[in-house]
């Protein structure tokens, strides 16, 4: 199977209400504002959406309101993977109905599941589905790493494992990564800073949570890369670094939440075990986006 998911993808946060209820309207609406502002595509209900709090239904219904929204401008990837594989395949099967372009499989977390554990999680939840899948490597979150020759079996063994969100932070491991896989599996920074070395060892772009606010900029940076212009791309690389660092000055997504909000596009707190924003960093922040003359 051959997908192009893009170059950019925005890992979508999700709206709440003041009652912290999903909003499905601002859903749709910062979808629309994603799209014009750079995002090739949209990961809806990965960790940035705070997947670990929605319910299934949760899910469902924003799965289909994005797509309702963007779907056939943009690519539309539903975060399915959890630590359960059973509830990862009914989660996969119940997106594939919405519309969906593909989905995000998280390394199981808490349980700790061996390379021979991941492979079969990850097989059993790709052969349960016709969509194409992307693996989501996040070792810090998940305290598993799911190792290069593992994502190397998994291409070769399934049609529709196609893509890896590679996040652990480890260089030689993307470098592994790309002497393993064919040419046609394409491997996505899983951080924003690592967007452009990862480019320059083989990878096809990034999975983005600073593109909630910079997302223009974001890919003009990729595009520059791709068409040769490594000078250029470095210096929006330093321009952009402090945005890329700020958006983690706490727990992703309380802080590009927090971003949003002060920008005027409302999507809400984050539910607990998050919390909301300490004072002294929204101040951080707001001096970094008026800096950066994103107010």
């Amino acid at each position: 199977m051959t997908v192009d998911f893009g170059r950019v993808l925005t890992a979508m946060v999700t709206p709440f209400d003041s009652n912290l209820q999903v909003d499905i309207e601002q859903a749709k609406k910062l979808a629309r504002y994603l799209v014009k502002n750079g995002s090739d595509g949209l990961v809806v209900c990965g960790t940035t959406g705070e997947s670990p709090t929605l319910s299934k239904d949760e899910k469902i219904a924003l799965f289909k309101a994005v797509v309702e929204e963007v779907g056939g401008e943009a690519v539309v990837i539903a975060g399915t993977g959890s630590y359960n594989t059973a509830e990862s395949i009914a989660l996969t099967q119940a997106a594939e109905k919405t519309g969906i372009d593909g989905v995000m499989l998280v390394a199981p977390y808490y349980n700790k599941p061996s390379q021979e554990g991941l492979y079969q999680h990850f097989k059993a939840i790709a052969d349960s589905t016709k969509l194409p899948v992307m693996l989501y490597n996040v070792p810090g979150r998940t305290s598993v790493n799911i190792l290069p020759v593992t994502v190397a079996q998994l291409a070769r063994d399934t049609d529709n494992i196609v893509a890896v969100k590679e996040a652990a932070g480890i260089m030689d491991q993307v470098s592994e990564l790309r002497s393993l896989l064919p040419d046609s599996f394409a491997i996505y920074s899983g951080d924003d800073s690592l967007t452009l070395p990862i480019l320059a060892l083989g990878g096809r772009g990034i999975v983005s949570v600073a593109s909630h606010i910079i997302g223009d900029r974001i890919q003009e940076m990729v595009q520059a890369y791709i068409k040769g212009n490594v000078s250029a791309a470095s210096r929006l690389h330093i321009e952009l670094f402090p945005i890329f660092k700020g958006m983690f000055i706490t727990t992703n997504p309380v802080a590009v939440k927090a971003a949003l909000n002060l920008k005027g596009i409302k999507v809400g707190g984050v539910r607990l075990p998050l919390h909301s924003i300490s004072d002294a960093d929204r101040e951080k922040l707001r001096k970094l986006l008026s800096d950066n003359n994103l107010l």
